[in-house]
């Protein structure tokens, strides 16, 4: 049977969970708790992934043109946005075990919509709803803030968040490879089995949750807007993750479709491995959410938005040769992880019996911003190609460090 929460620990979440034997960490929430939140998330938002190292064979596959199967990868993104903003926010009053397990068993069937749609229609159609119940990270990331030690929340938050990273790298490796052997649809059967599966292991081993707010859905989606309006702090997190995510999908849209042509002639599977070497990016960028703990965050915001443009400025001047993608790859995926980890410090700060709802506003614009850099990325390549492209994600990456420059002489004048 799982493991129910008492009223005392929802009221305390940081004291979190009944160790029954376990060693719990000083952050409230045991070490094997930690991990398969991790595992979870990682599992899950690869499911947004899976086509971006595909959309070559796809667009064979329908006879469509590069823009127009892009297009596809931009309605999954929406799709998310959408499940942000109107099934998010329920984590802040019913059962997180619940709700996790319902939007997996969702996109279970989306994901074999996937795998069966005979035309460009219904493919777009199956891509939204896809995007639509793929937010199950999202519930996840506020649980587990929500049982941190405030002291740690932020470590706790970006072992979460790196093995969610992860999970968004890896989605590509793999896709890459299975597309190239056995077809882009294998891809899909593949990954609704294994939302299957996963929902019934979390049905086991996640708590049970008593709600923590009465609330109508009506007044739930309304009182969005008022955090917006109310907490800047909010506002500015929102305007940074979506630019940022924005060029960080500009270069992974388009990735596929630069290295088929001179000098690389490459296929689905070597654009999918890429994605391994992100993973030391991921992996290094863990220490952001320690550091976020220790040292103001919007410090580290900075410093990765720079590390971003940079790796775009490396893909342009020397994304010709391998090496240059390398590095570049490292970099951008090391800055998108950094600045994503400390921008949700921030808000997980601000209001804790709203966590999730905080979670929506600023993954909604988090991923907005990634349909945006989706749909110019593929435009950017059509007129402009790998040199569109390049331009495209630094317009959006010197936007975002304006914004932090602005807000940061704005707090500089009003002290």
């Amino acid at each position: 049977m799982p493991y129910t929460q008492t009223k005392k620990e929802v009221e305390h979440p940081q004291q979190g969970m009944s160790m029954k034997g376990e060693e719990q960490t000083a952050s409230g929430i045991d070490r094997k708790m930690v991990w398969i939140l991790s595992i979870a998330s990682a599992m899950a938002v690869a499911n947004l992934y899976y086509i971006q190292p595909l959309l070559a064979d796809i667009g064979r596959n329908f006879a469509v043109s590069e823009s127009a199967v892009g297009f596809i990868a931009t309605l999954t993104q929406l799709g998310y946005a959408a499940g942000l903003l109107l099934i998010v926010p329920l984590g802040d009053v019913l059962d997180r075990r619940k709700l996790v397990m319902l939007t997996l068993l969702a996109v279970t069937v989306a994901l074999v919509a996937m795998a069966i749609a005979p035309s460009m229609p219904i493919l777009a159609v199956a891509s939204f709803a896809v995007g639509l119940t793929t937010i199950a990270p999202q519930i996840i990331v506020p649980f587990a803030a929500s049982l941190a030690n405030p002291k740690e929340r932020g470590r706790v938050v970006g072992n979460v968040m790196s093995g969610l990273l992860i999970g968004v790298l890896l989605a590509r490796t793999v896709s890459g490879f299975v597309g190239a052997q056995f077809g882009w649809r294998t891809m899909y059967w593949i990954a609704a089995a294994m939302m299957f599966a996963l929902a019934m292991v979390l049905r086991v081993m996640l708590p049970k949750e008593q709600p923590r707010e009465r609330i109508s859905y009506p007044q739930l989606l309304k009182s969005l807007w008022g955090l917006l309006r109310s907490e800047p702090e909010l506002r500015e997190t929102s305007v940074l993750g979506a630019l940022a995510f924005g060029a960080f999908s500009v270069f992974w849209v388009t990735l596929v479709f630069f290295l088929g042509t001179p000098p690389y002639h490459y296929g689905s599977d070597v654009a999918g491995l890429f994605g391994l070497v992100g993973i030391a990016g991921a992996l290094s960028a863990a220490y952001a959410g320690k550091l976020a703990d220790r040292i103001d965050a919007r410090i580290i915001t900075g410093v990765m938005l720079v590390l971003m443009l940079v790796a775009f400025v490396l893909f342009w001047l020397v994304g010709q040769w391998l090496w240059g993608l390398i590095i570049g790859v490292i970099l951008l995926d090391f800055g998108m992880q950094g600045t994503h980890i400390s921008n949700q410090t921030r808000i997980f700060r601000l209001q804790p019996e709203a966590r999730s709802r905080l979670n929506t506003v600023y993954m909604v614009s988090y991923f907005i911003g990634g349909s945006l850099g989706s749909m110019l990325g593929a435009y950017g390549w059509s007129i402009g190609r790998w040199a569109g492209v390049c331009t495209v994600g630094t317009l959006m990456l010197v936007a975002a460090l304006a914004v932090r420059m602005l807000r940061w002489s704005g707090a500089r004048q009003a002290t």
